[in-house]
């Protein structure tokens, strides 16, 4: 039972070895996301470099390709979680939409301009918009409602340490073949497929019985998702979740403003690694946590610490400065991106789950588009800083709405899903 204001009740136990193990699907997914997390964060980190510093791409560029990946991708979202609601099936979307992420990353290696680095990354885009929203319901259903926050941060935590590991073994690779950046987009197509193998073999998903009449009546529906289908709680948790994405540009701009500090290159790898470790160690506690406290204050309380890091990359300028920031970000994602998407699946109406969690994805990764291309307009011709004062200002001001939003609908009564 989840109530109308998106917070689990007090059911999990405070001691976290009394409760119930989570699914073996869930640990496979979560393996799946390790793999898949070491592949693009071995490469990822560099993306801005190669752009800039191999293709000779303008900042600008580097705003645009995050940009119209991210949006584009996101509609599919959408689209791959309402059709996994009409087929009754997740796993499909989720195998797809590995795949093609790791066929994504030898193609950039092949890359002679910025502008195929732009194909590749939607490709890896779409293969995310595919996989999202099933693989999350998919997860929502492999879990009792008392661990969805704990099912979730573990996954969270594992997506993570491959983004550890990834930037290590990027790192080790450089060191021994510097500069050779396009060999390392090929080694990183392998642990890709190995997440692709492990996700065929070891998840298995529940398969949904529907009778003859369902199936019919499924047949009929018009293949167009309506957000006056989404609660008014949902929806008001959606514009917030928009406002905040807004001013959330691609991290990439992160890494150029790192560089733009004094950071080396060669360290930069090493840099994003530190970053994923804060949230690789305290990513499975923060979902158990949400379970007993709620999602909403955790989400709050990471847009805020977004807010004092991206004030603090716009006012200061030394390399220690962003050593610093960087493992603070890392605190931002460990209290929001698990968390996150626990509440929209909380708040999502079970018969149309794929689709509602689609639809946070989607707000998500359409704000995406003009939160990257103004950020790389504002960094180019105005100041590096400026991006960093915008996204300090939106932060700040979705955290606090959400913590309104939560006082406001704290004696709502429970929702019995239907």
């Amino acid at each position: 039972m989840s109530q109308a204001n998106g917070e689990q009740p007090a059911a999990t136990p405070t001691n976290p070895a009394a409760a119930p193990p989570l699914s073996p699907t869930v640990k496979a997914l979560g393996a799946v996301s390790l793999c898949t997390d070491v592949s693009s964060e071995m490469v990822y980190p560099l993306n801005p470099i190669f752009l800039t510093q191999v293709l000779r791409a303008p900042a600008w560029a580097v705003g645009l390709i995050e940009g119209v990946a991210e949006s584009v991708a996101s509609i599919l979202k959408l689209w791959s979680g309402w059709l996994s609601d009409r087929t009754g099936r997740r796993k499909p979307f989720t195998v797809a939409g590995y795949a093609l992420s790791a066929v994504s990353k030898p193609l950039i290696a092949l890359a002679g301009a910025w502008a195929w680095v732009l194909g590749a990354r939607f490709l890896d885009r779409t293969g995310k918009g595919l996989r999202t929203a099933p693989r999350d319901a998919l997860i929502t259903e492999s879990c009792a409602p008392e661990q969805r926050g704990r099912a979730f941060g573990f996954h969270r935590s594992m997506d993570t340490l491959g983004a550890v590991i990834g930037p290590l073994l990027g790192y080790l690779f450089l060191l021994r073949y510097p500069d050779q950046l396009r060999g390392l987009y090929l080694l990183a197509f392998i642990p890709g497929m190995l997440g692709v193998l492990v996700l065929g073999l070891f998840v298995r998903e529940r398969k949904k019985a529907r009778t003859p009449r369902e199936v019919g009546e499924m047949g009929k529906r018009a293949p167009v998702f309506s957000f006056k289908q989404i609660s008014p709680e949902y929806r008001r948790y959606l514009l917030i979740v928009a406002l905040f994405s807004f001013g959330n540009s691609s991290d990439a701009f992160l890494l150029l403003r790192a560089q733009g500090m004094g950071v080396e290159v060669r360290h930069m790898l090493l840099l994003y690694a530190l970053f994923n470790v804060v949230e690789a160690v305290l990513g499975y506690w923060a979902g158990g946590l949400s379970d007993r406290v709620g999602r909403r204050p955790l989400v709050a309380a990471g847009y805020l610490v977004f807010a004092v890091v991206y004030f603090g990359f716009a006012i200061f300028h030394s390399a220690v400065a962003a050593w610093i920031l960087f493992p603070i970000y890392g605190l931002h994602y460990t209290l929001t991106q698990g968390t996150q998407r626990a509440l929209a699946a909380d708040l999502a109406h079970p018969d149309r789950r794929g689709a509602e969690i689609g639809a946070f994805h989607m707000v998500v990764g359409l704000a995406a588009l003009p939160a990257s291309v103004f950020a790389g307009w504002l960094y180019s011709r105005v100041s590096p800083s400026s991006p960093f004062f915008l996204g300090s200002f939106t932060a700040a001001a979705a955290g606090v709405l959400l913590l309104l939003s939560h006082r406001g609908s704290a004696g709502a009564q429970p929702r019995v899903p239907a």
